[in-house]
């Protein structure tokens, strides 16, 4: 039996993708009943708002939690150089996963797996905080060349990895998420009208049909371009009213407000927000279409909740966007205005093409599954361990 620490900081203290990745992979790996001994770390103490105890429902796990945040650990790691192994805040382990881009120092020949969701930073910098920027180009691929092995969320990922910090193929294993069976369709009952009228009214939506995408607001989601896209669509007369916009502000996102403004769609552009995570299969479902037309994605969580949503999904057809979405999507170019134009005006009016995608999206989701996610991840485990003797 080995103990693994899993570092589980942005499970608690984020509140999207990669936050609900972490916090899936681990309940569907631990699930599965592993003869290891597993322990969580937590860099900074959670709000008191935060219900832990609601965050792993599998079975009890050692949970250790610094008083120092990551951003102090960082500091204390990365700039003053102070090498304290990271086991001194987590506790002694065989293997550490470090689920957020940054390995820490670890004690002795204690092996290291890393995950790296995408390099977005260096393919498309504006995707990040400028002053984040430097940090991550410094201490990302020293992260990865000292790790013992990387999981990658997709093969684009995993190329990124070869191609921009020259790490071995052999080093990396590309571990899709998977989707949550909350996702589903929608079914015409009593409990899912009400919860659909309930998460329509609570987010300010109403009974008009609408055009959703969801991501942090950022540049590289291209909230941009989908608005001009959307302002072609109401000229040519396209069925959906609204387009939702769902997300948490992130930076560099005024220009997307001025530009509603400035097309005149103040009205028909409802930002929403963060959604909680209860109510987003419900808003899915109640959307006509679903549109992600990102520039830059590691993986791409959203198109795949949509599909198994029974939502017609339009994307990009660049970085890992076209294996997750396969033939079930429209895939444009995600800087042509004009063709996310046509292809969302597709996606809406051409009933034989929506049911050919629907029928396709299900089927395509139905192949991402959490469990699969985490037979991959404890294969990666059991090799690392193998390799440095530590079982």
């Amino acid at each position: 039996m080995a103990r693994i620490t899993i570092d589980y900081t942005p499970a608690i203290h984020q509140d999207a993708g990669i936050a609900r990745l972490t916090r899936e992979i681990v309940r569907a790996a631990l699930a599965l009943g592993a003869p290891h001994e597993f322990s969580l770390f937590v860099m900074g103490r959670p709000a008191p708002d935060v219900p832990l105890s609601n965050l792993m429902n599998t079975r009890e796990l050692p949970l250790r939690v610094s008083r120092l945040s990551d951003r102090w650990l960082y500091r204390l790691w990365f700039r003053a150089n102070v090498r304290a192994p990271v086991q001194l805040f987590s506790g002694r382990c065989d293997l550490y996963h470090a689920t957020d881009f940054v390995l820490p120092p670890l004690q002795g020949n204690t092996p290291g797996v890393l995950t790296v969701h995408d390099l977005s930073f260096e393919r498309d910098p504006d995707s990040a905080p400028p002053r984040l920027i430097p940090f991550l180009r410094r201490v990302v691929p020293d992260s990865a060349r000292r790790a013992a092995h990387i999981i990658a969320d997709s093969h684009a990922t995993a190329q990124d990895l070869a191609a921009l910090y020259d790490i071995p193929p052999e080093k990396i294993t590309v571990i899709h998420s998977g989707v949550d069976e909350r996702f589903t369709p929608y079914r015409d009952t009593l409990y899912m009208r009400r919860r659909r009228d309930y998460v329509l009214k609570k987010y300010g939506i109403g009974d008009a049909p609408f055009i959703l995408t969801v991501g942090t607001m950022q540049r590289r989601k291209n909230h941009l371009r989908l608005v001009q896209a959307f302002a072609k669509l109401g000229r040519a007369g396209a069925r959906a009213s609204l387009l939702v916009i769902a997300g948490g502000k992130g930076w560099l996102y005024d220009e997307v407000y001025a530009e509603v403004q400035r097309l005149g769609l103040s009205e028909r552009v409802r930002f929403i927000g963060y959604v909680e995570d209860v109510d987003l299969p419900h808003l899915y479902r109640a959307a006509a279409v679903f549109a992600f037309p990102s520039t830059y994605e590691g993986f791409g969580l959203p198109p795949l909740e949509a599909m198994a949503s029974g939502v017609p999904v339009v994307t990009s057809n660049v970085s890992s966007l076209p294996e997750v979405v396969g033939d079930a999507g429209l895939q444009v170019n995600p800087l042509d205005v004009d063709a996310l134009a046509r292809a969302l005006d597709q996606a809406l009016n051409d009933e034989v093409w929506r049911r050919h995608c629907i029928e396709r999206g299900l089927a395509r989701a139905a192949q991402f599954t959490w469990q699969r996610a985490a037979e991959r991840l404890l294969a990666v485990y059991e090799r690392v361990l193998r390799q440095y003797n530590r079982l």
